[in-house]
């Protein structure tokens, strides 16, 4: 598996992908926006983030690159908006990978399920390095 790249936009995302469809002549980009989820109703979701991209991806030569908007109400930081994407076909691998990820690094987001995933964690590790992951089933790796 790779290890992929993960850009966060400042609500310009459908934007810079389409963009970057258009650059690197890639298929049309597929868009989950964060309307689409059903939401949590004690975190309403402001209807002008309605339309905002949740998630989406592009090939790129060979390259797996995942975007989305910053989560409404979630600062939007240059340099912050760049993360590393884990994803791994093994739940005890990416245990062990998280736990020393975290080691003198922050939790962004305990490793747990998500409906998106049976597991999913966020950490940023010692280095300042943002890192993202996933369990993923055999047939999602792109």
């Amino acid at each position: 598996m790779a290890v992929d790249i993960y850009l966060t936009f400042n609500g310009n995302c459908r934007e810079a992908v389409e963009f970057y469809a258009e650059v690197f002549e890639t298929e049309k980009p597929n868009f989950m926006t964060f309307g689409e989820k059903s939401p949590n109703p004690e975190y309403p979701l402001p209807e002008e983030a309605k339309n905002l991209i949740m998630h989406t991806r592009l090939a790129i030569e060979g390259s797996t690159v995942m975007f989305s908007d910053t989560f409404p109400g979630s600062p939007f930081t240059v340099g912050n908006n760049i993360s590393l994407a884990y994803q791994c076909l093994e739940a005890e691998k990416l245990q062990m990978v998280y736990e020393k990820l975290k080691k003198e690094g922050t939790v962004g987001m305990e490793l747990q399920e998500t409906f998106w995933s049976k597991l999913y964690g966020q950490v940023t590790d010692k280095f300042d390095v943002i890192w993202q992951l996933s369990l993923t089933n055999e047939d999602e790796v792109s």
